[in-house]
């Protein structure tokens, strides 16, 4: 089957080379950078000193850099950040404008593997691709996998990852040693205490509101936080998504997939 290929807009890079971007970067992000070899892609953030979500991105090795694929609105917010934590480190860190492209239903020359469902399909950074879909047709399959994309589903600032469950989707490596925010983290998964992740619903009818309240009878139960009609991403409360659910007045379904486990 031929994939479907679109262009993410909404998805901007950033290129950070010179002879300490690896190790540089390896003290920063959730994910192992010092082995990212020429052609890896992986999946990480960059977190908060108290172990918060501020930016989830891919991880793209070539030769001489690493190239951070990000939510293009939060790009220069990025840049920032990184160019605080530089200090003496021999590093450039700069804007890439090479476009972004996702593909999924079927195989695609020149993608590499999404590395966090195989489901979601591929990524590929650079011109020359013809598309047949759009960024919309590919967030439906995203939402239909069941996967969270951070930048656009989770409240800023507020969201843990592994409640984005970044330690489901390959977001972390716990075995790395430290980064930023990894105290929170580590704490979090050792001690499984894990109380509310992000799932998909399932409901008949419209787009529910963004904030909308999940109730379980009269308990509240999380809140939506993204969507389209008939489905959305919510952020719930594991011990209160059994029994009937409503929001924003109607019945909603959580629906798990298969790669979250019980």
């Amino acid at each position: 089957m031929t994939a479907r290929i679109a262009h993410l807009e909404s998805r901007a890079l950033i290129r950070v080379s010179g002879p300490d971007a690896r190790p540089f970067l390896h003290t920063l992000l959730t994910q192992d950078v010092e082995t990212l070899t020429p052609g890896d892609l992986r999946f990480g953030a960059l977190l908060s000193p108290p172990g918060r979500l501020l930016f989830d991105l891919f991880l793209w090795g070539e030769a001489d850099a690493v190239v951070l694929d990000v939510a293009a609105d939060r790009r220069d917010a990025l840049l920032q950040r990184l160019a605080m934590y530089r200090l003496r480190a021999q590093v450039a860190v700069e804007a890439d404008d090479r476009p972004v492209f996702a593909a999924w239903s079927g195989a695609a020359d020149g993608f590499t593997a999404d590395p966090r469902v195989p489901a979601l399909g591929g990524r590929r950074y650079g011109d020359g691709v013809a598309t047949d879909a759009t960024e919309d047709d590919y967030q439906a399959h995203r939402l239909s996998v069941g996967v969270p994309e951070p930048a656009a589903d989770c409240p800023s600032d507020r969201t843990f990852p592994i409640e984005a469950n970044f330690d489901l989707l390959n977001g972390i490596d716990f075995q790395k040693g430290c980064f930023v925010g990894q105290e929170t983290t580590s704490r979090m998964k050792r001690r499984g205490a894990i109380k509310t992740r992000m799932l998909p619903l399932a409901f008949d009818g419209p787009l529910l509101p963004f904030g909308a309240e999940v109730l379980n009878g009269e308990l509240r139960a999380g809140e939506v936080l993204s969507g389209r009609d008939g489905a959305a991403m919510a952020l719930l409360r594991l011990d209160r998504i059994g029994g009937d659910l409503t929001a924003d007045g109607r019945r909603v379904k959580v629906r798990r997939p298969d790669w979250s486990g019980p």
